[in-house]
């Protein structure tokens, strides 16, 4: 494999189901070990990284309100879910001595610092990684968005998602056997055709600050370094080529 990342800095944005493994419910140690290693073998290339957990495997807002919550309400719960997955990341990832920080954007001080986005570039620089918890700390925000406001605000010349699986389908692989696989896609035809990568808000915020969206799967071994560095598969959405 080629040592020589293609980006500098990049936002790696993970499912909170990602975080189960096999499990039907909660967090695998296991598996947010394993994640924790492929985030130090990309570290080790020299990338500064930055993460935005989900939080679908503890409480999904929208799975709440259609059990009778309220928006807002469910939203706040969904993005508590994600200060727990964040801590638990930052557990697997310190015990692999990766120094890290999860920075929360609503305070819960006892636990995490607050989101502070010079301190959070500064820590990247020193080589930490940091994990952001708690969404954009908005209701009717999804965790998709965040990641893409954090990419931004952190300057980030990559956004990478692991998913279930390798790339971006016009249909869902795992119920569709003929789903078309893209090797590339450009911001407004996954905006056109409704793709489902990412919620409309954060494919947008991408392109208006040019930031590639990288989709590949977390499930295979190495395969975070592996597209580091343009190898492996993976679904690359950026503005189309002249």
């Amino acid at each position: 494999m080629a040592e020589t990342p293609n980006y500098r800095r990049v936002l790696l944005k993970l499912s909170g189901e990602a975080l189960m493994g096999a499990q039907e419910y909660g967090i695998d140690p296991e598996m947010v070990g394993r994640i924790a290693g492929e985030i130090k073998t990309v570290k080790e290339l020299g990338v500064e990284i930055c993460l935005v957990v989900g939080a679908g495997n503890i409480f999904r807002g929208m799975t709440g309100v259609a059990s009778g919550f309220d928006r807002t309400s469910a939203d706040h719960m969904g993005m508590l879910a994600t200060v727990m997955n964040a801590i638990a990341m930052q557990n697997a990832l310190e015990r692999q001595g990766v120094d890290s920080r999860v920075q929360s954007a609503f305070p819960i001080a006892s636990v995490c610092e607050p989101y502070i986005r010079r301190k959070a570039i500064r820590h990247m620089e020193k080589g930490r990684v940091v994990v952001f918890a708690a969404g954009t700390g908005n209701p009717f925000f999804t965790t998709d968005t965040a990641a893409a406001l954090r990419a931004a605000e952190m300057g980030c010349d990559g956004l990478l998602k692991g998913t279930q699986v390798d790339g971006v389908y016009s249909a869902d692989p795992k119920t569709n056997p003929d789903a078309e696989r893209y090797d590339r896609l450009d911001y407004n035809t996954v905006l056109s055709q409704d793709l489902k990568v990412m919620d409309t808000s954060a494919i947008a915020l991408a392109r208006e600050n040019n930031i590639p969206i990288v989709v590949f799967s977390i499930h295979k071994h190495g395969e975070f370094a592996r597209v580091m560095c343009g190898q492996g598969r993976f679904t690359i959405i950026a503005r189309e080529r002249v």
